[in-house]
């Protein structure tokens, strides 16, 4: 699976990376980082990322789980285009939406953030399995100490 990854912005300008799935904590991070993005004037960068571990663990289903992750990645910029055109009197911050595989949300969105020397990082709170078994996404982030992270409830 590909990313639409791209160089860090020309000119030097700010990059806010914001890592979205179809949670309500992840939409309150990314109207979070809409703001953010506008009033620094920086480059809004989204990420979703698919869980690579989920080949090996499902082995001949997993092209189905891959279908239905591309599926929503595709609701997810259609929701995320239509949203920030609908703003009104306000303009819509410059914006890329980036899908990729990683092995966990973390390393992909600490990876997106370096490739593009991000500003910010911010995320939805996790909550569940996940969360509970290998820790927080938005704690892992913190820990790595690269660039400040927003952890939005």
């Amino acid at each position: 699976m590909g990313s639409d990854r791209a160089a860090a912005p020309r000119g030097g300008g700010r990059v806010v990376v914001v890592g979205v799935d179809d949670s309500d904590s992840s939409w309150r991070a990314v109207a979070y980082a809409v703001g953010l993005a506008r009033r620094q004037d920086a480059l809004l960068v989204l990420v979703h990322v698919l869980p690579q571990h989920a080949a090996a663990m499902f082995g001949g289903v997993a092209w189905m789980l891959a279908t239905d992750d591309v599926a929503l990645a595709a609701q997810l910029r259609d929701r995320i285009a239509r949203g920030l055109g609908s703003a009104p009197g306000l303009p819509a911050p410059r914006w890329e939406f980036h899908l990729l595989r990683s092995a966990s949300v973390a390393t992909g969105l600490a990876a997106t953030a370096d490739d593009l020397r991000a500003d910010t990082v911010v995320i939805g709170t996790s909550r569940g399995l996940r969360h509970r078994l290998f820790g927080s996404p938005g704690v892992r982030l913190v820990r790595t100490r690269r660039w400040p992270v927003i952890v939005v409830p």
